[in-house]
């Protein structure tokens, strides 16, 4: 067979398997890494406070791996744009969210200021914040909630959806961070209300099986590529075989019919 294998035909062939083979089993490797690079957990740069405006610009989406950056802003609480929320996690029965704007640039941002088990104090602490003094607030930063997972009933709400306060704020001219801020104690304490339990975010670390069976498939398509030269190479050397044995058996006919 291996005759037949020599040939330029079939060599030409074979280094026409080996590209493909080297071909596929590079993707492997391209998946192998992605599922590898996948699994690896995110930086764990958030426990480094920061000015919000270092870490984020106006209306541009707040991406998971900034979820729970430290941050501080300055800036004033416009009096009667608090909102207050109910059915969140972190403390209490309601929770009170206030409308920041900084300082320096003048965009608007959320901050959920703390929790109360009563609503009066829920809005009290947001009004006692909006007295036109310029405050620091230092907490955590996190992606925009959206409208649609309010869990809507007589007219409260559960989300911190910028979205919808674009419609609900009094005082805003349309700049706004695409984020919002939970404060820490300090914030809290000068709201009278309760802190929000709010700890480091974790950073799971997921393997991609996905892409690690692609890797795999591609593996098996470049072995593919190889044996099926070699079933090439072995039917045509079978079919040669045959057609020399027919040959043979007819020469050895014809003798026979001769004597």
């Amino acid at each position: 067979m291996w005759a037949v294998a020599r040939r330029p035909r079939w060599i030409a062939l074979l280094l026409l398997a080996l590209v493909l083979a080297a071909v596929f089993a590079g993707l492997g490797k391209w998946q192998l890494e992605r599922s590898i690079a996948n699994g690896k957990p995110l930086p764990t740069t958030t426990e480094t406070r920061k000015v919000l405006d270092q870490v984020t610009e106006p209306g541009k989406p707040t991406s998971e791996t900034l979820a729970g950056q430290k941050v501080t802003v300055t800036g004033t609480f416009v009096a009667g744009d608090t909102t207050v929320l109910t059915g969140r996690s972190g403390g209490g029965t309601y929770q009170t969210v206030g409308h920041l704007v900084d300082a320096g640039s003048g965009v608007s941002v959320p901050v959920v200021l703390g929790w109360s088990d009563q609503r009066s104090a829920a809005v009290a602490g947001g009004d006692r914040m909006a007295d036109g003094q310029r405050v620091t607030v230092e907490g955590r930063y996190y992606p925009a909630e959206s409208p649609d997972q309010d869990s809507y009933a007589k007219g409260e709400y559960s989300a911190v959806a910028p979205a919808r306060f674009v419609n609900t704020w009094k005082a805003f001219d349309d700049r706004m961070y695409l984020g919002y801020v939970v404060a820490d104690g300090t914030t809290a304490k000068a709201a009278d209300l309760g802190t929000i339990a709010d700890r480091a975010p974790t950073r799971e670390v997921q393997f991609d099986w996905l892409n690690l069976f692609y890797a795999v498939e591609w593996v098996v398509f470049a072995g593919f590529a190889v044996f099926l030269w070699y079933r090439f190479v072995k039917d045509a050397w079978e079919r040669e075989e045959e057609e020399r044995r027919e040959a043979a058996l007819s020469v050895d006919g014809a003798l026979a019919d001769r004597r």
